[in-house]
């Protein structure tokens, strides 16, 4: 359960934006959304693959 503190006069906007990052901090909505179908773990590991090398690209690009 995600506990929010609120001082005394806080807005409510900014109490709720403090939700909102805790909330994404925690990944709960991006484990249900993976949860939602099975991915097999050969194409798991191949899209890390992918998004490595994408990564390493990129960085290759900033040094030259």
């Amino acid at each position: 359960m995600i506990i929010v503190p609120i001082k005394e006069g806080e807005n409510i906007d900014r109490a709720l934006k403090k939700l909102k990052r805790k909330f994404e901090k925690t990944g709960i909505l991006k484990e249900l959304r993976e949860r939602q179908k099975f991915t097999k773990p050969s194409i798991v590991n191949r899209e890390q693959r992918i998004k490595a090398r994408y990564i390493q690209k990129l960085r290759d690009q900033e040094e030259g």
